[in-house]
């Protein structure tokens, strides 16, 4: 059994460490080169390593972690932390590129309400659109 417990495939791992909701969404990430091993691309069905290192591209985020434990079961999420552990470069791009987005985000103006038909007529004069 502890042979069995010690091979985990890539997708089932990320799912068990809660990186993606459901199986199929890991191996569409793992296929679609969201996910890299050591720098290079790899498939779902690749066994899992203790120390290996991964690059996760997660929606905005991007993610490098050692793994650091194997499971083959999705357990609760403080069980799934203690499988991996992310880099603090890692921590500290994540953090930076968050605060940009909210920068980015406090730039554009939020309209209150939508434009009534007075101000979507000189909008589309303004702009020249039909």
């Amino acid at each position: 059994m502890s042979e069995f417990e010690n091979k985990v495939r890539l997708d089932k791992w990320l799912w068990a460490a809660r990186f993606f909701k459901t199986r199929v969404l890991a191996s569409a990430a793992v296929n679609g080169g969201k996910v890299h091993r050591n720098g290079q691309r790899i498939k779902p069905a690749q066994v899992v390593r203790i120390e290996d290192r991964y690059e996760i591209l997660h929606g905005h985020d991007r993610l490098e972690v050692i793994v650091t434990g194997l499971s083959q079961r999705r357990g609760s999420a403080q069980v799934a932390q203690t499988l991996y552990q992310e880099t603090e470069m890692s921590q500290e791009r994540r953090q930076h590129e968050a605060e940009q987005r909210k920068l980015a985000a406090m730039q554009k103006p939020v309209s209150i309400r939508r434009p009534n038909k007075r101000e979507r007529r000189k909008i589309r004069q303004f702009t020249g659109g039909i």
